[in-house]
This record gives C-alpha cells, sequence and structure tokens, in this order.
C-alpha cells in the first residue's frame, strides 16, 4: 500500500509494501577521454537516448560506425553495475540520459621540410550514460491505480 501522504507527480521517496522505494535510483557510467570526436559520439548516443537496455544493445551491434563499439562497452559497463551493485534486472532498464560533452584535445608534433613542426590536434570526448530502473515505476504506477480505483467506488 503507498503512504497517501506523499502521492504527487514528481515523487522522490515512496513507502511500498512497507519496503522505502528511493525513485530516483540511477546507475552513471562515465567514459572519459575516448579517442573519437565529439559529432560522431552524438550521432550514435541521439539514436539510442531514452531506449529500454535490451533494444540499444541490438542497435549498437548492429550500427556500421566505429563509434558505436565504446558506447556499447560503457552501457554493458552500466548495466552491469545496475546488476550487480544495485540488484536491478537488465530487463527493465532505460537509458534516461545519454550526452557526450568535448574532452581534451591530444596534441602531436608532425615533422615538415625545413626542420619546422606542424601540430595535429586528435579530438577526445567525454561520454556519460545514466541508468534508469522502471520496475519501480510499473509498480507504483499499478498501486496508484488501485487506490485510485478503490475511492471512486
Amino acid at each position: 500500500m503507498i503512504n497517501k501522504k506523499k502521492i504527487d507527480l514528481y515523487p522522490e521517496v515512496y513507502t511500498l509494501n512497507k519496503k522505502k522505494i528511493d525513485l530516483y535510483t540511477e546507475v552513471y557510467t562515465f567514459g572519459q577521454h575516448i579517442r573519437m570526436s565529439t559529432h560522431k559520439a552524438r550521432r550514435i548516443i541521439d539514436q539510442i537516448r531514452g531506449r529500454s537496455y535490451e533494444e540499444t544493445i541490438m542497435i549498437l551491434e548492429l550500427m556500421p560506425y566505429r563509434a558505436s563499439y565504446p558506447i556499447l562497452r560503457l552501457i554493458s559497463s552500466a548495466a552491469a553495475n545496475a546488476s550487480h551493485n544495485m540488484g536491478f534486472n537488465e530487463a527493465d532498464l532505460i537509458i534516461s540520459k545519454a550526452e557526450v560533452n568535448d574532452g581534451t584535445r591530444v596534441k602531436k608534433l608532425k615533422p615538415q621540410a625545413r626542420g619546422r613542426g606542424y601540430l595535429i590536434k586528435k579530438s577526445t570526448c567525454h561520454i556519460t550514460i545514466v541508468l534508469k530502473n522502471i520496475s519501480l515505476y510499473k509498480e507504483l504506477y499499478k498501486e496508484y491505480n488501485d487506490i485510485m480505483n478503490k475511492e471512486v467506488l
């Protein structure tokens, strides 16, 4: 039974069947200094944002881009952290937030004629993946509907 005192649109902590549930439990994974352009990484991140974990894995395995492999590894790591550390089921995970930011530039000197050096700048990026467990929301929604149906009858 849900604690009736705290039924609002954006809950923080509920009691469901005498168990406290924190609905803002998220699993973060950061990939820093990944040697790829931010534009190429964003092209893939935009395809997977908001999707379920299993659907994302299928999409990333079939994408023909080189940038999909590091993102696939990050998402797999986040799901492993969620199942091992938090005890979440991988089928109930969705990608709630995925962003790509600029990293530092790796600078190298390429020798040129007459003793000069040409600067080669290689870009890196930082990728943040946040997974959220939606099974908690399903349970809460079911309990909320049960309460509302009882009050109407």
